[in-house]
């Protein structure tokens, strides 16, 4: 590995005896108080959103040592590396190009390699937007049902449900990704064969949860009277010949290049595309676009992926907090901490380097989190009170489309109480009523909910994620963790039905014995 890892570098060494020093007992409230400017100092604008750091444990010294060693490890190129179409996923030997997907056709400022990606990326997108239009005029299609799992059924699910506003009336949408007989079983309840279009979405079309999902629909498509299925059942995958034995002849592909967390803005956002409708989804691909230029241009300073992988990285390796916090206070955002779960630590959950080295230090936090209103009343007792400090991130939406303002109101108003309160805690004599504060927050605001403002949300946290990855000189885009569990689970499966413990260990042998008695 040619580059520096964060902890060869100088400035990692600084870092350490600036924490040791002084960071590690940083205190917000005099922080404040002595640093009248420091909301607009640690804050900004990105596209389509705004930016409140200054509630973070940070100061110019630090965040400048952290600047030096994003240098020192040669971020920029990395960035470059990727956006010129370098397979910088090296254990599978791959370009890594999801910011292909919503780069504008008629751009030209692409590398030459690049041309024809694109041109294919665009005839794709035409034919998927055609097929969700002619789904959207189609009375007699009332339910789109999803069958997928990772990264196919969460990027569906985050942005249908965060862009309900515009959603198209008449139309409903389920979505499977549950091997569990009881998410299917309650989806199949709802709907009729005649009015229901079911999307297959795997790549390979072997997905084993996917497959026994859509092979259980299909049968009970048959044996409650439907016919056609080439009319009511499509597919996205690059397995066309899997999907035609299937039954299914309407197919759109993807590419390797495009990762399952990261396919949302491919032929995987079919159902999306239903329901906001073929402009509503190239505004959602405008609007990451739109960050992934100001990720691709912005100087370190001022470029927020960045600044957050960093303060990511001074969290997680300085400080060692071990999880974050994601708190959306508007209802639309409910799934992001479960989307972001999967980004992040389905890419960063890594413990050796590029070079296949042992890490001495930590990557990726614990992403947890649920409507910031719910966890007031639920989790919020230990981040204000408990005895690990968890950097929390508010998510909110300064205009509603509910129409609810006072509703609007309160809400808002206890995201600010929330991280307010994080910071200033309350000196009480009586131990009970004692909270420390001085705890971190981020706040992430959106003017509004729309398909760009979204698009470039998601965009924020891709480029964040693969910028800790960089740092930490691992690969964010493979999951070789994953794919361990699901060889298990496929001899596993057989097992249960031969009953076979043969080189099991006593305990698996054990369950599976009161399994099959």
């Amino acid at each position: 590995m040619q580059r520096l890892r964060c902890d060869e570098t100088q400035a990692w060494v600084r870092l350490q005896s600036y924490f040791e020093d002084q960071g590690s007992q940083q205190d917000l409230r005099t922080a404040f108080g002595l640093e009248p400017g420091r909301f607009n100092a640690f804050s900004q604008e990105a596209p389509y959103l705004f930016a409140d750091l200054s509630k973070n444990l940070i100061d110019h010294q630090s965040q400048n040592l952290l600047f030096d060693l994003a240098k020192q490890c040669e971020l920029e190129k990395c960035r470059e590396d990727m956006f010129a179409g370098c397979a910088i996923n090296t254990t599978e030997a791959r370009a890594v190009m999801h910011y292909l997907l919503r780069w504008p056709k008629e751009k030209k400022d692409l590398p030459e390699s690049l041309r024809h990606p694109i041109s294919e990326v665009h005839a794709t997108l035409d034919q998927m937007l055609s097929y969700a239009e002619q789904v959207r005029q189609d009375e007699a299609i009332t339910d789109i049902v999803n069958i997928g799992i990772g990264g196919s059924d969460l990027g569906p699910v985050v942005a249908i449900q965060a862009l309900e506003a515009y959603k198209i009336e008449k139309k409903r949408f389920h979505f499977v990704s549950s091997i569990d007989g009881l998410e299917l079983g309650a989806v199949l309840k709802q709907i009729r064969p005649a009015s229901t279009l079911f999307i297959v979405a795997s790549k390979s079309f072997t997905t084993h949860e996917t497959i026994t999902n859509a092979q259980s629909a299909r049968e009970w498509f048959l044996a409650a009277g439907g016919t056609q299925v080439a009319r009511h059942f499509c597919a996205v995958t690059s397995n066309v010949e899997a999907a035609r034995q299937f039954g299914i002849e309407k197919c759109f592909g993807f590419w390797d290049w495009v990762g399952g967390r990261f396919s949302l803005w491919s032929s995987i956002g079919l159902p999306i595309a239903i329901s906001i409708g073929p402009e509503g989804f190239r505004d959602l691909l405008a609007g990451a676009h739109a960050m992934d230029m100001h990720f691709k241009r912005a100087p370190l300073e001022k470029n927020l992926p960045i600044r957050l992988a960093l303060l990511d990285l001074w969290y997680r390796n300085f400080h060692g907090f071990t999880s974050r916090n994601v708190a959306p206070y508007y209802r639309g955002l409910r799934r992001m901490p479960a989307y972001l779960q999967q980004l992040e630590m389905e890419s960063n959950g890594k413990s050796v380097d590029l070079d296949g080295q042992r890490l001495p230090y930590q990557t990726a936090p614990v992403i947890w989190g649920e409507l910031g209103a719910n966890g007031q009343h639920a989790y919020f007792q230990l981040l204000h009170q408990g005895t690990d400090v968890i950097p929390v991130e508010f998510l909110v939406v300064k205009k509603a489309t509910h129409g609810l303002e006072i509703q609007h109101r309160i809400t808002l108003a206890n995201a600010l109480a929330q991280s307010r309160a994080l910071m200033m805690g309350q000196a009480e004599s009586d131990g009970h009523r004692h909270m420390p504060g001085n705890r971190p927050s981020t706040t992430l605001m959106l003017d509004e909910l729309s398909p760009a403002s979204l698009g470039a949300l998601i965009a924020l946290y891709e480029h964040r994620v693969f910028v800790s990855g960089a740092l930490w000189g691992i690969n964010s885009f493979d999951q070789w963790g994953v794919q361990l569990g699901k060889v298990m689970a496929n001899d596993m499966t057989s097992r249960l039905q031969t009953g076979d413990m043969d080189r099991l260990d006593a305990s698996s042998a054990g369950l599976l014995k009161r399994l099959r008695t």
